[in-house]
This record gives structure tokens, C-alpha cells and sequence, in this order.
């Protein structure tokens, strides 16, 4: 990275292969699942590009000057019509794309293509409380420097503008560094884990 310091600006079409990038830098517990995978497009398809193109508003990025982002937060305004959406026009082709058998049982592509075919479905108690949701990343240049929490409260922001209630969140349970982080900036943990992974939850105020 250069010595110029790096800035959170709005999400651009020209940003999505440096956002992958970062996605598959990130994928395993935060850490660099590239040595994991055998197609690393599959971290994209389902963490990442169906907000891109569905609610490219809000996600936003952190980069220096015009170099490719290192950082990027996401959102859905109602995590059912987002639900929705995907089962419509991203899941069907992405399942044909990726058959249950494409990968070894035991790896981490067979583990996303079972996400393509058997998408997690927040919970209805949930949802009613916290109806949005979001998925932030970071590569280590940019982390501890504040622009996790400037990236996460600025699309709060957009979300309670748009009159959500609140917003939750999934991490691994193995990323204890981004457990720690979500509770400094007021997430707080919902229920019990369940297969290695915390949901996270923040109330927001309706402007």
C-alpha cells in the first residue's frame, strides 16, 4: 500500500474483482482461505455479489486513492426480501453451475455449494427484531485502524435512515478477534452458537 491514507467512499462497478479478492483474503475465520479452496469463486457467489447486485446502496469500501479496495462492509435492508430475491435470481443458476457432488465431501467448496442448494434462513424471531443484516472484511493493512467501525457505522446509518429496526450478523466462533471487535462497538451475542458459528445483534434507532 502506499504512504496515502486510506478512505471509505461508496461501493463502484469497477470494484468487484479486487472485492473478491479480498472475500476469498478473508474466507477462512478471517484468515486467507485461497490454499483451501479449488474454485475461490464460490466464497463471491455466496457471500458477497448478490449484494453487489442487489443493494450495491449499501456497501461501501475502504481503498487508497484510486488502488483496488482492501476493505468492504454489506448490507440487506430486510434479510427476507433478500432471502427472496436470491432464491430467484442467483441460487437456481449457481445450483446448476455447482451440483451437491461437484466437490469432495469434506471440503470447504463442498461446504458453499451446500449453502447454494440449502441457504441459511434467519430465524422468524430473529428477523422480527433485527430484520437486517450485514458482512463486513478487512485485509490486515486495514485492520485496527478504525475502518472496520467507520465502514459498519456508517451503513448503520443507512440502514436505520431506511427505518430498520436493527441488524444482525454471523461469525465463526474460531474468529475471536472479530467477537471481540463486534462487542466494542456494541453488537451484542443472539442465542447459543450453533455449528461453530455466533449470530451477533445491534438494535438501531429509526430516524
Amino acid at each position: 500500500m502506499s504512504a496515502s491514507t486510506p478512505t471509505i467512499r461508496p461501493y463502484r462497478r469497477g470494484d468487484d474483482a479486487a472485492l473478491m479478492q479480498v472475500c476469498v483474503e478473508t474466507g477462512a475465520a478471517g484468515k486467507d482461505a485461497s490454499g483451501l479452496l479449488t474454485e475461490p469463486d464460490l466464497l463471491s457467489h455466496v457471500f458477497l455479489l448478490p449484494y453487489l447486485a442487489l443493494e450495491p446502496e449499501l456497501a461501501s469500501v475502504v481503498a487508497v486513492d484510486d488502488e483496488p479496495p482492501v476493505g468492504y462492509v454489506l448490507g440487506a435492508l430486510d434479510s427476507r426480501a433478500f432471502e427472496a430475491a436470491t432464491e430467484d435470481r442467483f441460487w437456481p443458476v449457481l445450483r446448476d453451475r455447482y451440483p451437491l457432488d461437484a466437490f469432495g465431501a469434506d471440503s470447504l467448496d463442498a461446504l458453499l455449494v451446500h449453502l447454494l442448494h440449502h441457504p441459511i434462513r434467519a430465524s422468524d424471531e430473529l428477523v422480527a427484531e433485527y430484520p437486517s443484516h450485514l458482512h463486513i472484511d478487512l485485509l490486515p493493512p486495514v485492520q485496527r485502524g478504525g475502518y472496520g467501525r467507520r465502514l459498519i457505522e456508517r451503513l448503520l446509518g443507512q440502514l436505520s435512515e431506511r427505518g430498520s429496526t436493527g441488524v444482525h450478523l454471523g461469525t465463526s466462533e474460531k474468529n475471536t478477534n472479530a467477537i471481540a471487535f463486534y462487542r466494542h462497538i456494541g453488537f451484542d451475542q443472539w442465542g447459543p452458537s450453533g455449528q461453530g458459528e455466533l449470530t451477533m445483534v445491534r438494535p438501531l434507532p429509526v430516524s
